[in-house]
């Protein structure tokens, strides 16, 4: 199981769901979902609460976010380069998507700092899936936690390959 948590804003375009207690069974934690607007278009930011990856997809069909989840982290995770099989194995274990409210700030305010970014990772006319892609790169490589102890810091282009191989291997 995986627990999809939304802020109010997305939580209130998804399907109704019981409420949930507890953390999901995936090496990278719950997934954290907002909604934003670059340039006019809406976009969908999702950060794992493990390893603060992000996944940027446009804010489409938001409804089928649960179903489109398992999806969308394959993807990310293949265009990170994780194996094939740690992919796998963290897909095989993220159904059901149970969806949930927010409940850390911190995670709360990497997702707002990337959701800034994104916008200056893009370029100023069209854009479109492969700059999107370009965008999670970047924000791949920064930094988050950056005002604490040099250990705590964490680097999600990194976090999320040894939290995949910990779990999974």
């Amino acid at each position: 199981m995986v627990v999809l948590r939304a802020t109010k804003r997305v939580l209130r375009q998804l399907p109704s769901s019981n409420p949930v207690s507890g953390d999901g069974d995936t090496a990278l934690g719950d997934w954290y979902v907002n909604r934003f607007v670059v340039d006019r278009k809406p976009l969908l930011i999702l950060v794992s609460s493990s390893s603060l990856l992000a996944i940027l997809t446009p804010a489409r069909d938001v409804r089928s976010l649960p179903t489109r989840l398992c999806t969308l982290v394959a993807g990310r995770l293949e265009r990170l380069g994780a194996s094939a099989r740690l992919v796998r194995r963290e897909i095989s274990v993220m159904e059901p998507v149970q969806l949930a409210p927010t409940r850390d700030r911190s995670v709360l305010g990497v997702m707002v700092e990337a959701s800034r970014a994104v916008a200056y990772y893009l370029p100023e006319r069209e854009w479109g899936e492969a700059e999107l892609f370009a965008a999670e790169a970047q924000l791949a490589q920064t930094p988050c936690y950056a005002s604490r102890p040099t250990k705590e810091v964490v680097f999600p282009e990194l976090a999320a390959p040894e939290l995949l191989a910990a779990r999974w291997s």
